[in-house]
């Protein structure tokens, strides 16, 4: 009962001093709104359709604030409507093919419209009104080579960097840890056999290592989620192996093992909980290294694939707009990049100076 109320009160005094930790609030604040965007990304995205791909490939490249008028016209082949839960997973496929105009009118049974082919030219074309209406549009971000809204894109394209983040995290918790407190509790051979594999791939470069799984396991979305998630294991059983190390030969562990408790009993319900912080702080850390790795496979094109949204394949594809008249197609995911790895940093340093036991 006593150790409970030590945890308790320990956990009470971490929550607080994090609390006051006004870079570590903002950064998860910033988490939180990710969160919360990925989650109804396609709902809240002017372009709902499926991975935000609607194509207009007349108003591509336009600077952010463009605004046009755009004529529905229905599609021959019925589009099938999906529930709820799949409109919000996967989006919602449009029944109609979009028409930029700069001017339309009603002509009896038809609409005649000025179609909009670039800022100097457009076209008089005349199509059947039943079923037609016109949309207001406006590109908040601009849109890319293709004409799609890049804040849908931006937006959608948050999922990637969570879950990439979130899977990378937690297979190179489970193999560091395991890894970490075998080395780390049972020393001797076990010790040197997972320093040995440590070693081993610390000396291969990150990307090098990576580009190899990618490549074993093929261009994908969850191969990328794999890919970084085993290669980013080895820092995390450096600091488990070094933290049950020096735990292993307190006393309380040392009374276990008079108890006749077994190791895994030791291990999992007296070690791990004690060295909770700094697996927190090496998360939040490997999290943010996570959503660069995979921004920067996405952008060498062994990533993510399109049409799928990812940051870095945004830049990828936006990136000769720097040079040119609209450097905010490429800037515009490069921000967002760096503000959720300045979160997670920030929201590391905070769980690193709230759980310091000194403190």
């Amino acid at each position: 009962m006593a150790e409970l109320n030590i945890r308790s009160s320990f956990r009470q005094q971490a929550w607080a001093r994090l609390q006051r930790n006004k870079g570590a609030v903002a950064g998860m604040l910033l988490i939180a709104i990710a969160v919360v965007v990925s989650v109804i990304a396609y709902w809240v995205a002017p372009d709902g359709t499926p991975m935000a791909n609607r194509m207009i490939v007349e108003i591509g490249g336009q600077h952010p604030g463009f605004r046009i008028d755009l004529l529905a016209l229905p599609k021959q082949q019925p589009v099938e409507k999906v529930g709820f839960l799949e409109r919000l997973m996967d989006g919602q496929a449009e029944d109609v093919t979009w028409v930029p105009v700069t001017s339309y009118r009603s002509a009896g049974d038809s609409v005649v419209v000025q179609r909009y082919i670039d800022e100097e030219t457009s076209m008089r074309e005349s199509y059947p009104a039943k079923g037609t209406y016109i949309r207001h549009y406006k590109a908040w971000l601009g849109t890319d080579k293709f004409g799609r809204d890049i804040l849908s894109r931006l937006l959608v394209g948050t999922r990637v960097s969570l879950s990439v983040g979130f899977i990378a995290v937690i297979i190179s918790l489970t193999i560091g840890i395991l890894l970490g407190a075998v080395a780390g509790y049972f020393r001797g051979v076990t010790d040197e056999v997972v320093m040995w594999l440590v070693n081993v791939i610390w000396s291969v470069p990150t990307l090098l290592l990576v580009f190899a799984i990618t490549l074993a396991l093929g261009k994908g979305f969850w191969q990328v989620f794999i890919a970084v998630g085993l290669t980013m294991w080895v820092n995390v059983a450096r600091i488990i192996r070094g933290q049950v190390m020096s735990l292993r030969e307190l006393t309380f562990i040392e009374a276990t093992r008079a108890l006749g408790f077994g190791h895994t009993r030791t291990i999992v319900k007296h070690i791990l909980p004690n060295i909770l912080g700094p697996v927190m702080v090496v998360a939040a850390g490997n999290f943010a290294t996570a959503i660069v790795v995979e921004a920067g496979l996405s952008f060498l094109g062994v990533g993510v694939q399109p049409p799928q949204p990812s940051w870095g394949l945004m830049i990828k594809e936006n990136y000769n707009f720097i040079i040119t008249h609209n450097p905010l197609l490429a800037l515009a995911p490069g921000v967002a990049i760096m503000l959720m790895v300045l979160a997670f940093n920030l929201l590391g340093n905070g769980l690193r100076d709230a759980m310091d036991v000194r403190q």
